[in-house]
């Protein structure tokens, strides 16, 4: 959940020169603020670094092979975090809506090619957190390393979490699971792709879809 710290009412937005509304920036601020402090003179030097992208349904933002140089806050939209079996056969990972973070850490960290595919399922808007604009944050805001720290942290837990549900939890635990943590996917995001997510079959997920419904 977004912090209640104010937004700096006073500060004049520009990317490249270009105004931008307030609102584009207002999530990526509060999350940022709800987990370091940041000073209105820090937010007014690194905001203009960031990047606004309207993406379109089903456009790329990472492939597979590809380098991640960015990390992908969701101002509206739904994006698809998944990767290839062995077979070629997509296998859904997670999906990042508004409000969250999206990206491939290890391959950010590490500069190594990235295991995952990262697609909007939605026409999306994004906020671009460059490695570029992330190394200089570290340089230039004071609490930049703890927020980094715990940005990772969550990235694991999350990791971890999805693999322990996996392996320990029945299918229809990560069922009510996941609606609880995307209460609107159903009806955002084709069926296959959540019995995907869920790692059963698309006839399993109807029939869980049909027992929910009569509760």
């Amino acid at each position: 959940m977004l912090s209640n710290y104010p937004y700096p009412e006073n500060i004049s937005l520009h990317i490249m020169g270009i105004p931008i509304k307030k609102s584009q920036l207002e999530g990526i601020y509060r999350l940022i603020s709800s987990t370091i402090e940041i000073s209105q003179s820090e937010w007014e030097y690194y905001s203009p670094m960031f990047e606004v992208r309207s993406i379109k349904k089903k456009e790329m933002l990472l492939r597979e092979g590809e380098i991640c140089q960015s990390v992908f806050f969701v101002n509206k939209g739904l994006l698809r975090v998944y990767f290839n079996d062995n077979h070629g056969e997509e296998l859904t990972f997670y999906f990042t809506q508004e409000n969250d973070l999206a990206s491939d850490y290890g391959s950010l960290l590490q500069q190594s090619p990235s295991s995952y595919n990262i697609q909007a399922m939605e026409d999306t808007e994004v906020v671009v957190w460059s490695v570029q604009m992330i190394q200089d944050g570290f340089q230039h805001l004071r609490f930049a390393d703890k927020l980094g720290r715990i940005l990772i942290e969550k990235y694991f837990i999350l990791f971890s979490q999805k693999i322990q549900s996996l392996y320990t939890k029945k299918p229809l635990e990560r069922y009510n699971e996941m609606n609880q943590l995307f209460p609107s996917l159903l009806s955002r995001v084709p069926q296959h792709y959540i019995a995907s997510y869920l790692n059963i079959s698309s006839v399993h997920l109807s029939r869980l879809k049909s027992k929910s419904w009569k509760k």
